[in-house]
């Protein structure tokens, strides 16, 4: 028969088989994402919610500028973390031992011990800011909702379901990209935000540079970096491979290894852009409507209205699921990756996958970790306030692990073939010097208050 208005038998066959492959292109792309887009997800925590809506707030479209900066750096440091777990099936606390002699060691663990306490704090202001999110929905007392999900996220843990947190919060995150539909409804100047992501509306007074620190804290985060390692480690170990055994791409047929690099570095990128993406919505979308009157965000609440040209009513709650979600993916991290990186400093085991019996220094730094956030959670009355403080500090504390992270990384008895090449090394040690610099304004603002 010949084409008619339809096209024919044949004509249709091609096209589904067209549709077909697309389809599966698709499902293909779907399934490598994993820890690449967690990481990208968990970035976009409570804490940095908190610091992008109160830049938007308080400096209109003056931080925007750090969105397409940070972009290759989080992209070249968490693909680094990431290559080190590949080359290598270790995680990042583990190559640490490998790499440096006991002196080194130990102030490194100090660090790490810091990060714990830094951790236990974010996990704090996260919790409580989860159960502000459930207040808003109107389920209750908030510091009662914190602990019940401090709880249920312990528990969830030792029962070695991370798994499932991961595949299901991960997708309540996306309530986030709500802000980018703000910038389509409110009435954005777009004339202004070109300007602000110029890096034109950079201000020098210590309240920008402080917050400053806090954004840059947030965006590039110490504890990112051994989850990275940490969680690829773990995906590797669950495929089919080796066993419990992760197999390295040394190990693996070349193909296979440049397949599983190429996999993962999308993963990776995806991710990375996720996350930046929702912290451009969010300061711009908090510009166009709180930044209008230079509001100050001291409540979930607060931070919600930005929500309302979109959502009108449902603004609190579309919030909220956003807050929720991305605290349960966030906490997880925060309690795993120092723990991951002070067991494998000591070299004992760790990993989700591994019963609380067969991993008891990673369980019990991990519970440490919640536990010390549920009591501080219960004494919290300002979670806005502590999240952004918190940003500042990661700030303060990332150009340490970065530079161990570009040493390890850089070794090639340790990885090989896939040591840092240039443009890696490069932007990998050129963000170590800019959160240094972060990092002294951070201590600076801390201690003299300026930036606050």
């Amino acid at each position: 028969m010949a084409g008619g208005e339809g096209g024919s038998r044949e004509d249709l066959v091609h096209e589904a088989g067209r549709e077909t492959v697309q389809e599966g292109r698709f499902r293909q792309y779907v399934r490598l994402l994993g820890p690449g887009l967690v990481t990208g997800a968990a970035d976009d925590d409570p804490s940095g919610v908190a610091t992008y809506a109160q830049a938007g707030a308080s400096f209109g479209n003056g931080m925007l500028w750090t969105a397409p900066v940070t972009l290759p750096m989080m992209i070249a440091v968490q693909e680094i973390s990431d290559r080190t777990a590949l080359a290598t099936g270790e995680s990042l606390g583990t190559l640490v031992r490998r790499k440096f002699s006991r002196r080194p060691r130990i102030v490194i663990g100090i660090l790490v011990v810091a990060l714990l306490v830094a951790n236990t704090l974010n996990i704090a202001a996260d919790l409580m800011a989860m159960g502000q999110g459930m207040e808003l929905l109107g389920a209750g007392p908030d510091h009662l909702w914190a602990a019940v999900a401090g709880v249920a996220i312990a528990l969830t843990l030792m029962t070695g379901s991370f798994a499932v947190i991961a595949k299901v919060f991960k997708w309540l995150c996306l309530a986030l990209l709500a802000y980018v539909g703000v910038l389509f409804v409110a009435k954005v100047d777009w004339g202004d935000v070109l300007a602000g992501l110029a890096g034109f509306q950079f201000r020098w007074s210590w309240d920008y540079l402080g917050l400053l620190v806090g954004v840059l804290g947030t965006t590039i985060s110490p504890y990112l970096f051994f989850w990275q390692s940490a969680h690829r480690v773990e995906e590797m170990r669950a495929e089919d491979l080796g066993g419990q055994h992760p197999v390295a791409l040394p190990d693996r047929d070349d193909r296979l290894a440049r397949q599983k690099l190429h996999s993962a570095r999308a993963d990776v990128f995806t991710g990375m852009f996720f996350s930046v993406l929702v912290m451009f919505a969010i300061i711009a979308a908090s510009a166009a409507t709180l930044g209008q009157n230079g509001t100050q965000i001291s409540s979930a609440a607060d931070a919600a209205k930005a929500l309302e040209p979109i959502a009108g009513p449902a603004a609190k709650a579309l919030f909220s699921i956003g807050f929720i979600g991305t605290g349960f993916l966030a906490i997880p991290v925060l309690a795993g990756s120092a723990s991951v990186g002070l067991a494998g400093l000591l070299g004992t085991r760790w990993g989700f996958d591994r019963s609380p019996r067969n991993a008891r220094v990673f369980y019990s730094l991990l519970g440490v970790g919640i536990v010390g956030g549920i009591i501080l959670a219960l004494f919290l009355s300002d979670p806005i306030g502590l999240l952004v403080l918190v940003a500042v500090v990661n700030g303060i504390a990332a150009a340490p692990f970065l530079i161990v992270t570009m040493l390890v990384s850089g070794d090639r008895k340790i990885m090989g073939d896939y040591a840092n090449g240039k443009v890696a090394a490069t932007i990998g040690w050129a963000t170590a010097g800019i959160m240094a610099v972060a990092g002294a304004v951070g201590v600076w603002t801390t201690l003299t208050g300026q930036g606050s």
